[in-house]
């Protein structure tokens, strides 16, 4: 399946993660403002994959200001082993995992078992146009949309829902995931590909 957004170029790619590296030197050496740069770069992209795994905009708007913390908390432990995003990413990921694994037991919520679905997810395409929120369907409007995928995804199981929230809706690409998650890319494939397969289970009466 096509990504859900497009990866910038190399050069630009390369020039953000240099300015990152100097950035997060000068955080570490105590400079707020140029942590403050850091927050402002990466505090949507942080807000919209915790709100994509989350459904919840307040808690979205709490995890993500407990996300930047932490980080500012821990920068002196960032050696630099990944680029800054990864290891931002990373955090973030765990204190939504967390938090979700705390909310279901509160709520006794429990995921969809793969094995109430047997449909091949591959033959309907417009199931990436549908989670990157491009195209609306046919006569629906955008909002019922997002809707009914916020609602599709929190049936997903915690680690479903984190790699379609990261691929399709983020636009990473698996090598990068496998990198945040700590798997490798054979198994983010492998999430993905049933993450998919599930909504598109649970969205099959919708998508007709």
């Amino acid at each position: 399946m096509a990504e859900a957004l497009s990866a910038p170029s190399a050069p630009v790619e390369a020039l953000s993660q240099l300015e990152d590296i100097l950035l997060v030197r000068q955080a570490q050496g105590g400079s707020a403002a140029a942590y403050d740069e850091l927050v402002r770069r990466y505090q949507r992209q942080i807000y919209g994959v915790i709100y994509h795994m989350t459904a919840h905009h307040e808690d979205a708007d709490d995890l993500a200001q407990e996300v930047f913390v932490k980080a500012w908390q821990a920068l002196k432990s960032f050696k630099g082993d990944s680029s800054f995003f990864t290891w931002l990413y990373r955090i973030a990921i765990n204190r939504t995992l967390n938090h979700l694994k705390q909310r279901n037991y509160r709520n006794s919520r429990h995921a969809m078992s793969l094995n109430d679905l047997d449909v091949d997810a591959e033959r309907h395409p417009d199931l990436v146009a549908l989670v990157s929120d491009k195209t609306p369907r046919r006569d629906l409007a955008l909002e019922e949309l997002k809707e009914k995928l916020n609602a599709a995804m929190q049936r997903l199981s915690e680690n479903h829902r984190t790699v379609v929230s990261l691929h399709d809706i983020q636009g990473l690409p698996h090598d990068e995931i496998a990198i945040i998650l700590g798997c490798n890319v054979a198994t983010v494939r492998t999430r993905l590909f049933y993450a998919r397969q599930q909504l598109q289970g649970i969205l099959s009466d919708y998508l007709k």
